[in-house]
C-alpha cells in the first residue's frame, strides 16, 4: 500500500521543533514518508549540536510525485536561511524563511499530491503580528476559506473554541449564532469523516454557571437557540453548560468534544489533562492541517530535553490515513 508522505515545515528557526523531529522518528518506524521543509544549514546545525545521525536526502518540492520516497533518509526540501550558528532570539528576522516554507508547502498542497500537513511552532507575535489571530486563520485566509475551527484533538476528549486568540475584553464580540453553528457543524462533519464517529458535543456557556446579572444573558438570548436548532437537525450536541464543572471526570466522560466560548476556557483544562498528550487540528481546509500543541519553547533550544509526544501524536494520526 503505498501511503502519501507528511509535509512537515519546521517553522520557527530559534525553536524545539527538529529536537523533538529527532526524537519523533527515532521513536517510531512511520509508513508514510516524510518530507521536512526547513533550512539544511540549521538541520546539519542542530544534528551536530543534538549528536543525531542520520542522512540527509535532498528533493525537489516539483519532484516529489516521480520520487520513491521511504523514512531511511531524512527527505528534505532544502529553504534557504541566513543564520548565525549560535542560538538566537525569536524575531522578525525568520519571516521571510517561514513565508518561504509556507510556500513551498502550499503550492505541494495545492497540487493534490498530499493532503497531509504539519507545521512546527511559529511566533504569533512576530510571524503573523496583528494581520491574523493565529497560525490556523493565516492558512484558512491563504486557501480562502472562511470557515475554520481549531480543534485540540485527543481521542479521549477534545475542546475547540468559539473565539480563538482574541483579549477577553473583545471575546463578546466574537460570540455570534453563526460562530457557534459553524463550529459544531465543523466538528461533526470531521468526526464522521476521518473518524467514521458521531460526535457528542457539549456546548459551554460564557457566563459563570450560564447566568447572568445583565439585562441581555448571551447564554440564553445567542447559544441556547443553536443547540435547539442543531439538536433537531440531528446533530448530537447538548447545552450550554457551566465551564466549571464540565471538565468533571462523570462529566467530561459523555462526551467526546467540548465547545467552549474562547480560548483558555477549554484549552487550559485540556492541557491540564493531557500536556502533551494532544495534537491542534485545523478544521475546514482542503487537506488535513494538524500542529503539535506547544510554542517554540525558546528556552529549552539545544538542551534535548523537550517531550517529543505531541509530534508524534499528530504524525501518527496522518499516519494512518492513506
Amino acid at each position: 500500500m503505498n501511503y502519501k508522505p507528511i509535509l512537515l515545515v519546521a517553522g520557527e528557526p530559534n525553536s524545539i521543533f527538529l529536537e523533538i523531529f529527532f526524537k519523533a522518528i527515532k521513536f517510531k518506524n512511520f509508513k508514510s514518508p516524510l518530507i521536512l521543509i526547513a533550512s539544511e544549514k540549521i538541520l546539519v546545525n542542530q544534528m551536530k549540536k543534538l549528536k543525531f545521525k542520520k542522512k540527509i536526502n535532498k528533493i525537489n518540492h516539483k519532484d516529489i510525485n516521480k520520487l520513491k520516497l521511504d523514512n531511511n533518509q531524512i527527505n528534505l526540501i532544502d529553504v534557504k536561511y541566513k543564520f548565525s550558528k549560535d542560538f538566537q532570539k525569536i524575531s522578525g528576522k525568520s519571516n521571510a524563511y517561514i513565508k518561504d516554507s509556507f510556500q513551498i508547502a502550499f503550492k505541494i498542497l495545492s497540487n493534490g499530491i498530499t493532503t497531509k500537513f504539519i507545521n512546527g511552532p511559529i511566533s504569533k507575535k512576530s510571524f503573523i503580528k496583528k494581520k491574523y489571530l493565529g497560525i490556523t486563520e493565516y492558512l484558512a485566509s491563504k486557501f480562502k476559506i472562511k470557515k475554520n475551527a481549531m480543534l485540540i484533538f485527543n481521542k479521549n476528549l477534545s475542546v475547540c473554541p468559539v473565539t480563538t486568540h482574541l483579549p477577553l475584553k473583545n471575546v463578546i464580540k466574537g460570540i455570534t449564532k453563526k460562530a457557534i453553528n459553524d463550529k459544531i457543524v465543523l466538528i461533526d462533519n470531521f468526526y464522521k469523516k476521518k473518524l467514521h464517529l458521531k460526535p457528542k458535543i457539549a456546548v459551554l456557556g460564557l457566563n459563570p454557571h450560564c447566568e447572568s446579572t445583565s439585562k441581555f444573558n448571551e447564554d440564553e438570548k445567542i447559544t441556547k437557540p443553536v443547540i435547539k436548532k442543531l439538536a433537531k437537525l440531528g446533530y448530537d450536541v447538548t447545552g450550554p453548560y457551566p465551564a466549571d464543572t464540565i471538565f468533571l471526570k462523570n462529566n467530561r466522560k459523555k462526551f467526546n468534544v467540548v465547545l467552549g466560548m474562547y480560548h483558555d476556557q477549554v484549552l487550559t483544562p485540556i492541557k491540564t489533562l493531557f500536556e502533551y498528550d494532544a495534537i491542534n487540528i485545523t478544521l475546514g481546509l482542503p487537506f488535513t492541517r494538524i500542529s503539535h500543541d506547544h510554542g517554540p519553547n525558546e528556552k529549552m533550544l539545544g538542551k534535548n530535553l523537550s517531550n517529543p509526544l505531541s509530534l508524534i501524536r499528530a504524525i501518527s494520526f496522518l499516519d494512518n490515513k492513506n
